[in-house]
């Protein structure tokens, strides 16, 4: 099977993403081949990855053979050696993952298998979900029982650090004792407003704080690491690549990772990821990885049994990008059935 067409599109989104992701959030991927079939890939740096795609990597792709996970892991290569002088991590591995993971949708749906048939087989007939918003009742109505909550900085130390306190005593109230409970920071935090926060936060059982600091400041991250201990120290969804999360594991900067599987180099790299993670004794919990191309992997038994869905609000208008991702059942997630990763575009967005 050779690919006969690379093709990228940014999708015309109906709910405006906020901020940043107004031009640059999630992108959209197909690759056509000489056998008709085609597969679809999903990853980050908006309308910058969909140049690289266009007028780059497709160049490298059109008449190569695509008949093995092995030939998928080359093509990796290849775009990521030819992508060099202006790549490295960013928006060119962000564009590198979409074409990934459109590699592997086109493989799995070629010879009639899933992505996780492609991966092993089935380990895990459900995956434990947890939910990342503000809304947790609706999370405990839905019947998840781990949650995540953004608490970034906003006023003084005492104002911020009694809200995030507040948000706990409501969360373990509203989902049960036993609840998972996580924060996200956002890199807002300060090391001794971390250790702080830690300490009030004892009678919770915090899970883990995630991206406390600047990603760069791995030095930092490895020095709070042991004074916020038993919290989890997590990060990881803005690195890319296994090389960054050799420098982490070099220093031991974080006790989690999060790789984003959509922007860290797709499928092949998270693969690569979780097999330094395993040599370090590293669990890895991928950064929204209740999405259908962090499931399959966590399907197939990598990983911690732990998928982020980012709910948001209960009445929140949301863009369904991707038709056929499963929806969480009493906090956890099933595979759907069908090769590939099982989804189809929502051709309406494109």
């Amino acid at each position: 099977m050779k690919i006969t067409g690379v093709q990228s599109v940014y999708p015309r989104y109906r709910v405006a993403p906020a901020a940043w992701r107004r031009h640059f959030w999630q992108m959209v991927v197909r690759i056509d081949t000489d056998i008709g079939v085609s597969g679809w890939g999903a990853g980050g740096g908006g309308i910058a990855a969909v140049e690289v795609i266009n007028r780059h990597l497709r160049e490298l792709l059109v008449g190569r053979s695509i008949n093995s996970v092995e030939d998928v892991a080359r093509l990796w290569d290849d775009q990521y050696k030819a992508s060099l002088p202006y790549g490295r991590s960013g928006i060119a591995v962000m564009a590198i993952s979409g074409v990934d993971l459109a590699l592997w949708d086109v493989l799995g749906r070629a010879e009639g298998k899933s992505v996780c048939d492609l991966l092993g087989g089935r380990q895990r007939d459900e995956v434990r979900a947890y939910a990342t918003g503000p809304d947790s009742t609706w999370y405990r109505d839905l019947g998840f029982n781990a949650h995540k909550s953004s608490q970034t900085r906003q006023g003084s130390q005492a104002a911020d650090a009694a809200r995030i306190l507040e948000w706990a005593e409501g969360a373990h109230q509203t989902l049960g004792e036993d609840a998972l409970l996580m924060i996200d920071a956002y890199m807002s935090w300060s090391p001794d407003f971390a250790v702080a926060v830690a300490q009030q936060l004892a009678p919770f059982n915090i899970y883990w704080f995630e991206d406390v600091l600047l990603p760069d400041d791995l030095d930092g991250l490895a020095a709070l690491r042991p004074q916020i201990h038993p919290i989890l120290l997590a990060g990881g969804e803005h690195e890319f690549t296994v090389r960054d999360f050799g420098h982490i594991a070099s220093v031991r900067a974080l006790d989690l990772w999060q790789p984003d599987v959509t922007w860290c180099g797709g499928l092949t790299a998270t693969l690569r990821i979780a097999k330094l993670a395993q040599a370090h004794r590293i669990p890895v919990v991928p950064h929204r990885g209740g999405e259908i191309w962090g499931l399959h992997f966590l399907a197939a038994g990598y990983g911690d049994n732990l998928a982020e869905m980012v709910m948001g609000r209960r009445d929140a208008v949301r863009d369904k990008l991707w038709l056929g991702e499963p929806q969480p059942q009493e906090g956890h997630l099933v595979l759907p059935e069908g090769p590939g990763f099982g989804v189809e575009v929502n051709e309406e967005l494109l």
